[in-house]
């Protein structure tokens, strides 16, 4: 698992926006499989909180410099669902200390309920990307939807967070972003169970909506948001 790779560049500039979607590296770093002919810097790009019911959705994009890649593989930086709240937050920090540049883009809950969530997800990764202050030479994006106009060469890799360590950073980083969000929202929506569920359908969520219905950061166009309350 690295975070700065050589690749063949010319190969990279002209076929990194078209790599197979569902493409398998066999459980290895991805980047280690492109031919060793320039040195180019790499960003992680990761999204959270896709399947959600409230709340916005986060996108991280992280670059790691050589050095910090044998105390993150050491401190086992693996998918940010595999992970304990607590290890994530130790973790994370970590990340972002040793980061060249870590930035965050998100799509708000009327972005999701406008153009879908698949599209506000991508429009998250991408505003990540664009704010990273560190050109990166290649975008490794998690899963198999290339980022529309992107002005940095990418490659999607399906389960990239269990794969590369880059993407793995980036959705530790995003995660704790998310849920910190989450946890400073609660105190102005409590019915719903926040703190504990971080906006994601939970048997109590959803019965709080079908109690007091929608908040204004819920997700209309999901189907258990879409709650009629009779008073």
């Amino acid at each position: 698992m690295i975070g700065y790779i050589n690749i063949d560049l010319d190969s990279a500039l002209s076929n990194a926006s078209s790599t197979t979607p569902g493409a398998s590296t066999g459980g290895t770093d991805h980047s280690t499989q492109l031919a060793p002919q320039h040195s180019v810097l790499i960003a992680g790009v990761d999204e959270v909180g896709r399947g959600a019911l409230f709340g916005p959705v986060v996108a991280a994009a992280v670059i790691l410099p050589p050095s910090a890649w044998p105390e993150l593989v050491a401190s086992q930086v693996r998918d940010s669902k595999q992970l304990s709240s607590y290890r994530r937050l130790k973790l994370a920090e970590k990340i972002c200390a040793v980061a060249l540049d870590w930035k965050i883009g998100f799509a708000s809950t009327a972005e999701i309920d406008r153009i879908n969530i698949l599209q506000a997800s991508l429009l998250a990764m991408k505003r990540a990307v664009l704010k990273l202050k560190v050109q990166p030479g290649l975008c490794l994006v998690d899963g198999n939807q290339p980022l529309k106009n992107l002005p940095v060469p990418q490659q999607t890799l399906v389960r990239g967070d269990e794969q590369s360590l880059v993407i793995a950073s980036a959705s530790i980083v995003a995660k704790v972003w998310r849920d910190a969000l989450i946890v400073r929202l609660a105190s102005k929506y409590p019915a719903y169970d926040l703190v504990a569920n971080k906006g994601y359908g939970t048997e109590r969520h959803r019965q709080a909506l079908q109690q007091y219905g929608p908040s204004p950061l819920h997700r209309l166009s999901f189907r258990p948001c879409q709650v009629v309350v009779r008073r």
